[in-house]
């Protein structure tokens, strides 16, 4: 099947989008559907059909799966691989051009790594917001949501790539307001948790610093 442009920038922007939230399901959906016939990959892309790369890729996807229902453990995950998603996300996405086609290749890659840089800041900014709520039950709404948010966006960008860009451009709009609220949301609990374990000067001290 030959892909148009359409349908080439909309693959690009899936990949980007959805490293930032579940980088490794993304490398074994992407594979595995390639492996199975369902969709032909582009030929930057083909490697990720590879077997050991499914079994990599697939072993990841677990550990993450159940670290990310962990409160606190997936905050720390998100930090660690903040250093992955973007520049992974920039790569999957510049692969569905290859390297014949350099100006669609390097705007894929910033596409790609703009795409995973959002939506990597609103999944963290939003699961260190539900870490602060002593019950777990919204952490794991929240990854659950991630989770099956992944592979819709993927079938989107191969079935219906014009909806996809309605799609990610409102999740766009909608990660805006979110980093917004969130990020005052966080600073404030910062703040109130420094005053409460903040001790005050013993009287000594504060004579001396009155002088």
């Amino acid at each position: 099947m030959n892909l148009d442009l359409t349908q080439l920038v909309a693959i690009a922007a899936a990949l980007g989008w959805a490293s930032g939230l579940r980088l490794y399901s993304v490398v074994f959906l992407t594979g595995a559907a390639g492996a199975l016939g369902w969709v032909d990959l582009p030929g930057g892309l083909r490697i990720l059909q590879s077997p050991w790369l499914l079994g990599a890729s697939g072993t990841m996807l677990l550990v993450e799966f159940l670290v990310d229902k962990i409160p606190g453990l997936d905050s720390v995950w998100d930090a660690l691989h903040t250093v992955i998603r973007i520049p992974a996300g920039a790569a999957l996405a510049a692969a569905v051009f290859g390297v014949d086609q350099l100006t669609w290749t390097t705007a894929a890659a910033l596409l790609g790594g703009g795409l995973a840089a959002t939506s990597h800041l609103a999944k963290a900014t939003t699961r260190a917001a539900a870490n602060t709520s002593p019950e777990p039950f919204s952490n794991v709404a929240l990854s659950l949501l991630g989770d099956g948010l992944v592979p819709f966006v993927l079938w989107l960008s191969w079935a219906h790539p014009v909806l996809l860009f309605v799609t990610l451009g409102t999740a766009l709009v909608a990660t805006v307001a979110l980093v917004w609220i969130l990020g005052r949301f966080l600073r404030r609990a910062a703040s109130a948790v420094s005053l409460r374990y903040r001790r005050p000067m013993p009287p000594a001290a504060h004579s001396e610093v009155s002088r």
